[in-house]
């Protein structure tokens, strides 16, 4: 059995997590770098548009034609990020229990059912988040309705109506509280359905009784996942932030100074993130899926059932309302014996010769 199917503390799931990455790097930052590189493809097409509308004098027509751009590529972004995160579960799944594992091997893995974790995500994701549609829709539908009728935004708001200055601070103050209502809730509801893509994916389960089975397998853990989405998103932020910066100062100051961006400063952008995305990706999938295993071995001790179907045992499932299995018949080793009953059944016969044997497999009794 292996030594990692047993239960972890926080701190042993962060080590197996960073010993994982570290010795299955390339797989596992390779499975990420499909959806990065074709993020990364996506973007250096938006740049060379937006280049070539400004070439050709278009520059009014930019922010229409990278809306419909950003609308036209966000399926296949969404597609590919789903694909990316139920490939790196199963892969994380094939490594914990010591089981070879390719990239190819994982997206073959996954695709048959792909439409299933698609939706798996898009129902977790309505769960999670859809305070925060609600709550923004709302608001600035709002904002521009009543302010732009009231002059909010009119000649910067010079002429605006006091009061309607007052109503919309105080709009916005409720706002900002029930965002932060909003937010507690996401966190909450992100814990309650964190397991339930590996869940899916290991155990393929559909949809619903794959947010069932992480309800039930995050009960009374859910602070530690917590921790551990925590310290992963303390860790992406600040990777994101060291390679980031240079990039940051450098459009802080285009826009300081009214210019623009150069083009291989994007461009170099553009594939740091690449490499970025490559590097973090598989972070949360693989935290999530140890999470996973360490779970099932507390709630149901997984590690015995997985040393059973090692070793060729498999433990039947019992019903408790069915009936005993009756145990093995038990073979002993035929040797001559003699009850009472057969010597009152048959008696010896008096007369000279050998008795015949009574009852098969009885031996003839000793001569006289």
């Amino acid at each position: 059995m292996q030594t990692h199917l047993r239960p972890m503390s926080l701190g042993e799931i962060l080590d197996r997590t960073a010993q994982l990455y570290r010795t299955n790097f390339m797989l596992l930052a390779g499975i990420a770098a499909v959806y990065a590189g074709v993020l990364l493809v996506l973007n250096l097409a938006q740049i060379g548009l937006q280049e070539l509308l400004l070439h050709l004098h278009m520059a009014a027509q930019l922010p229409w034609v990278t809306l419909v751009f950003v609308l036209l590529i966000f399926p296949v972004m969404v597609v590919c990020a789903g694909a990316a995160v139920a490939a790196n579960n199963r892969a994380v799944a094939w490594l914990n229990l010591d089981q070879p594992a390719t990239i190819r091997a994982a997206y073959r893995s996954i695709l048959p059912r792909l439409g299933r974790y698609l939706w798996l995500m898009t129902i977790v994701f309505f769960f999670v988040y859809i305070p925060f549609v609600l709550l923004f829709t709302g608001y600035f539908v709002f904002l521009f309705a009543y302010g732009g009728r009231k002059g909010m935004f009119a000649s910067g708001g010079a002429n605006a109506d006091p009061q309607a200055a007052i109503v919309l601070g105080l709009v916005t103050l409720g706002f900002l509280v029930l965002a932060l209502g909003a937010t507690v809730y996401a966190v909450l509801m992100t814990l309650r359905y964190a397991l339930a893509v590996p869940a899916s994916v290991v155990e393929d389960l559909k949809a619903r009784k794959a947010i069932r089975r992480s309800i039930e397998l995050t009960k009374g853990s859910r602070g530690r996942i917590f921790l551990l989405l925590l310290l992963i998103f303390v860790i992406e932020i600040g990777l994101v932030a060291i390679t980031q910066v240079f990039f940051m100062v450098a459009m802080f100051t285009a826009a300081k100074h009214h210019a623009e961006v150069p083009v291989w400063i994007q461009i170099l952008q553009q594939i740091v993130g690449f490499l970025t995305n490559s590097f973090i990706g598989p972070m949360y999938a693989t935290g999530l899926t140890l999470f996973y295993y360490d779970q099932r071995i507390r709630k149901e001790g997984f590690d015995i059932e997985w040393m059973m179907e090692a070793a060729g045992m498999t433990a039947p499932a019992l019903n408790p309302t069915s009936e005993p299995i009756a145990a093995p018949p038990q073979f002993e080793q035929e040797t001559p014996t003699a009850s009472v009953e057969n010597f009152t059944a048959s008696p010896i016969d008096p007369t000279p010769g050998p008795n015949p044997p009574q009852h098969p497999g009885e031996a003839d009794p000793p001569p006289d």
